[in-house]
This record gives structure tokens, sequence and C-alpha cells, in this order.
């Protein structure tokens, strides 16, 4: 099996997480599991999103979160936005990072950003100018990049051309996001392939949903052909609003785990991670998808962010 010795995890719960929960999470509960996350050996968190509150009412106050997180030395913490002005909003926050997004097919696109892809692409331009002006780095996402819940197949010369499209305006990386979890790890295999084919210089990252618990699968699957670097979501948290029946990216945890078993490299650590993810659960109120958690005992010294009560 070819591995790498070292993988590079982007945590995305606090934002593509609890952006699908029903109710609104309060400011204070949000900042904790960003801080919580912090304390883990993680990189990379994806904090925040720069979307208007009527559209995504779970993910107001971002400005807000970001003031409020205690911010750690070597953690890029990443901002997502949909359009120039979530752009201009995040970086006076001074996110370390933007994160933008388009959608691989154009229903989900209309969906998810009210825009055609091309109309989306145009906009990428505005905000990679604005990036550029504040030295604030930037990647960028490309949604339905498997398969899509309006449109089942995606075109495979689609992602590639629109990948392309976003490394010439300028993006450090590309993440290709298997939105609904429909990925199995041979069409993995060979989208990653093609990638490293057509854009050998370009960082890779894979965004896997877990709803037909094929997430960690598709891992391993990429890793074989050249990927280490991956998001996950603390715990199993989220879903996608514009993407009925999806579940949540895998849970961080649980590749956390299963790469250390294989002797992989993350830096993360699994204790910590896992005081996170029980977190996580108690901040929404209800059992999260996250096995490795489910097998271990709760230690009494973990986050509380509120007393909870539910049947496990």
């Amino acid at each position: 099996m070819r591995t790498p010795d070292r993988v590079t995890i982007t945590e995305v719960g606090p934002r593509d997480g609890l952006q699908n929960e029903g109710r609104a999470i309060p400011l204070a509960e949000k900042i904790a599991l960003v801080d919580a996350l912090s304390e883990t050996g993680l990189t990379r968190i994806e904090a925040a999103s720069f979307v208007s509150p009527k559209a995504i009412p779970q993910m107001a106050n971002a400005a807000e979160v970001m003031a409020g997180i205690r911010r750690s030395p070597g953690i890029t913490y990443i901002g997502l936005v949909p359009n120039e002005m979530g752009a201009r909003n995040a970086i006076e926050t001074s996110v370390d990072e933007v994160a933008v997004v388009v959608s691989a097919s154009e229903s989900h696109n209309r969906a998810n950003v009210n825009r055609t892809i091309a109309e989306s692409l145009e906009a990428i331009r505005d905000i990679a100018s604005l990036c550029r002006e504040a030295t604030v780095p930037w990647s960028g996402y490309i949604s339905t990049a498997f398969g899509c819940p309006y449109e089942a197949q995606v075109d495979v010369a689609r992602v590639m051309q629109i990948a392309e499209r976003l490394r010439d305006t300028g993006a450090e990386a590309i993440a290709l996001g298997d939105t609904i979890g429909i990925a199995n790890p041979r069409q993995v295999s060979e989208v990653v392939t093609l990638f490293f084919e057509r854009l050998a210089d370009t960082p890779l990252r894979l965004h896997f949903h877990d709803t037909r618990g094929m997430a960690l699968a598709n891992v391993i699957a990429a890793m074989e052909a050249g990927a280490t670097q991956f998001d996950g979501s603390v715990g199993g948290l989220g879903g996608c609003p514009y993407a009925p029946g999806a579940s949540g990216n895998v849970a961080t945890e649980d590749l956390v785990a299963m790469l250390h078993a294989m002797g992989i490299e993350t830096g993360v650590q699994l204790d910590a991670l896992l005081d996170a993810a029980w977190l996580s659960e108690d901040i929404v109120g209800r059992p999260l998808d996250g096995r490795v958690k489910r097998a271990l005992p709760r230690p009494a010294s973990s986050h509380r962010a509120t007393q909870v009560d539910y049947v496990p």
C-alpha cells in the first residue's frame, strides 16, 4: 500500500459542521469549540463563514467568533466567503486564509450561491484581488466534485476545468468536495490521479462527507493516489443546507485514529481531539456520528460547554 508519512488535516466542524444545525448556536459555544480544537495539535481550522445570516442563520456572528477565539501560534484560522462582501468582512477580522466555493454542477451552484458557475468564477476574481491586496492567501473549494444531489453524475472534465480556472486565478490550493457523500474509492482514485496529472504543482485537499459510510475508504484511495491533505469535522458534525440527506464530514477523530494506526503522522493529539468531540456533542445536544469516542469512556476531565440530557 502506498501511503504518505504525514497527512495534514483541516478541521471544518466549526463552519461546515455547525452550519447545518437546526438551531442557532450561542456565540460562546462556537468560540469554546474553536478554542478546544486549538489545543489538539491541529494546524488548520475553518473557524467561521462570512455569509448572510438570512441565508445561513447558524453562521451569524462570524466576526465576533474571530474576535473571541484564542489564536494559537502555528494555526491557520480560515474563513469561508461566498462573495466580495464576505471576503472584505473576513479580511477585516484578520483571518489567516480565505476559502471560496464554487460547485461543479450548475443546479447546486444556483442553490448554494444563487449564481451560475461562470458568474461564481468571475466573482472569485474580485475576491482574489482583495486577498492579493491584503496579502491573505486563499483556497478554492469545488463542491459536488464527485456527484450532485440535483444532477447526479458530474463530468470530471468540468471539475478539472474549474480547478484550472481557480489555480490560474491564484488559489493556493484546491479542495475537491464530495458534498453528498456519494464517492467511491475507485472514483476517488481516478479523480485524484487525473488532478495530479493536470495540476501537478497545485496542492490538493479532499473533503469527504460520510453519508454512505465510505469516507475513510475514500481517504485511503486518495492517499494511494498521492493525496496528503484532508478535511475532517469533529464528531462528524455537519451536512449541507443545499444537499438534502447529506451527513457530516468524516469525523476528525476517526480519521486521526485510522491514520495513527497505520503509522501516518498528523501532529494531532487524539485524546485532546476526543475531548473536543465530546464538547461538540454537548453543544448540539445529541449523539454524533464519530465512532472512536463511542468505543472509549468519556473522561471526567473533558470539556463541558453545557449540561445536556440525552440518552447516548
